[in-house]
């Protein structure tokens, strides 16, 4: 049966899954979500014993239903080959009661990759499906992992072109490193002199400029998305947790039937989203633990049903999630909202406007699947300390919330079902947060030269995507107000 997307903001007009994956983001200013959430069509058993490509398969034909099995197949063992730096694509270690899902063994090791490999192939695909002319233009913005993910899957990509914008001082040391490095005539990175929040309304505006499309028409283009806005960043993240769970099922380390806990560390809301998109295909997952750092605007909205992004903008050391406008959010407002896209539209506007918006008490008992917290900046080193001290696992940042929040879920909770924690970059990505917290740091060293160090602590050999970087050209040092970012974007394109 065809599965058919439409807008938050205007449930009527339907379009395909190419369709979608194209536009990115719709016309109106919403993102497109699926008119139902299919259910799996085989066993967890029999997707235990599945190869992570064929699981892939199995998920994504559910949502992508216009694309022949023979391209679907193209896109999914394209993505996910000899880029991933072992056979088990997204491996699970236990440490301390719980399972982290490694979601960073991709080329640019952070968990973006696990969907930012797959996307090109699937945006290809699509162009050609719909007789698109145009050369595509990836318009994005990132607050660290996102933009060398989506370098790294677009550069070289015939018939594309990629802008990626990033707050200047907003990132880490390694994560601007990859990014300014980049290679591919096709590619294009601007620092602003902004935050993450204003790089990502800055693109969503550009999105939205009509008299700017029709002007990048005329010049032969058209902007995508691939930030996780895209649909087709949001359904590859589904594949994991399907994948975890039958994984574990496989292993007789859980039950048929047997509920989990998943804890993502969350900043614009997509991967926790894929969990909950995996729990109504038919996953068994009872609590969605969502975890923030001190920009806790998720967390405050789960506690009270009021979102407000009215307060100041933290720095930390987990700046994938230092966000305060979670996009993917609005997903999850339609769907408590019961589908209704004036609902939520109206609560969008608000958010534009004034800054926040409440939800009603109907709404809030539909968030029940979730449970939020966050971790300060104290607990997130003393996550990865404590971590490393018992059991010589060394995580990052990111995951170091997630770690933090669950143990304040556990003691709040006394909860003991069985819990995997998202693991959303390698601790290699944020070399001196991590070293500092497990007391290794040297500050006579660069956070590059600090890797050597980190290797040594954590027993585990230096990533290529570390070593590439390490003596690599900078290419990209271009650096512009947040009201140039149009400007920028042209001059980029000869327009």
């Amino acid at each position: 049966m065809d599965l058919f997307y439409v807008s938050t903001r205007n449930g009527q007009k339907q379009v395909k899954a190419s369709e979608a994956i194209l536009k990115g983001l719709s016309e109106d200013g919403g993102l497109f979500v699926p008119t139902r959430i299919p259910k799996l069509e085989v066993s967890l058993e029999e997707l235990g014993k599945m190869t992570y490509q064929e699981v892939a398969y199995e998920v994504m034909k559910l949502f992508f239903t216009d694309f022949t099995e023979e391209e679907l197949k193209h896109c999914i063992y394209s993505a996910y080959d000899s880029k991933f730096d072992q056979e088990e694509i997204a491996p699970l270690t236990y440490a301390d009661g719980a399972y982290y899902i490694e979601l960073f063994h991709g080329s640019t090791i952070a968990f973006k990759d696990m969907a930012l490999s797959i996307l090109p192939h699937l945006m290809i695909t699509s162009a050609r499906k719909n007789h698109v002319e145009n050369d595509i233009v990836i318009l994005t913005a990132t607050s660290g992992d996102t933009g060398k993910a989506a370098l790294a899957g677009f550069a070289g990509v015939e018939g594309t072109k990629i802008v990626v914008f990033y707050p200047k001082d907003g990132v880490s040391a390694i994560q601007e490193k990859q990014m300014v490095t980049q290679k591919g005539d096709n590619t294009c990175v601007i620092a602003i002199r902004g935050n993450f929040d204003e790089a990502q309304t800055g693109v969503k505006k550009m999105f939205n400029d009509r008299a700017l499309a029709e002007e990048l028409n005329q010049a032969g283009y058209q902007f995508s998305s691939a930030n996780s806005i895209n649909i087709g960043r949001l359904i590859p993240q589904v594949v994991y947790y399907v994948n975890t769970y039958a994984k574990l099922l496989n292993a007789g380390k859980i039950q048929a039937g047997e509920k989990i806990n998943v804890t993502v560390p969350t900043g614009n809301f997509g991967n926790i989203l894929a969990a909950y998109f995996a729990k109504h295909m038919g996953v068994p997952i009872a609590k969605l633990l969502c975890a923030s750092n001190e920009n806790k605007v998720l967390f405050d909205f789960f506690k009270t049903g009021v979102y407000d992004r009215n307060r100041e903008f933290k720095l930390t050391s987990s700046p994938s999630m230092d966000i305060l406008i979670s996009s993917n959010l609005e997903r999850l407002i339609y769907l408590v909202a019961g589908c209704d896209a004036e609902k939520n539209k109206a609560l969008m506007e608000e958010l534009q406007t004034v800054g926040k918006y409440e939800i009603t008490e109907e709404m809030k008992t539909r968030l029940d699947d979730f449970y939020g917290n966050f971790a300060t900046e104290e607990e997130t080193a003393k996550s990865i300390h404590d971590l490393y001290e018992k059991t010589g696992y060394v995580i990052d940042t990111h995951t170091a919330v997630a770690t933090t929040v669950y143990e304040k879920y556990k003691q709040e909770t006394g909860d003991k079902t069985t819990t995997v924690i998202a693991s959303t970059a390698s601790p290699f990505k944020f070399t001196r947060a991590v070293m500092r917290a497990i007391d290794r740091d040297d500050a006579s060293v660069s956070d590059l030269d600090l890797v050597d160090a980190l290797s040594d602590a954590a027993n585990v050999k230096i990533p290529n995507a570390i070593e590439e970087i390490r003596h690599a050209e900078v290419r990209h040092n271009k650096v512009c107000d947040v009201d140039k970012m149009q400007q920028s974007v042209k001059e980029f394109l000869g327009i």
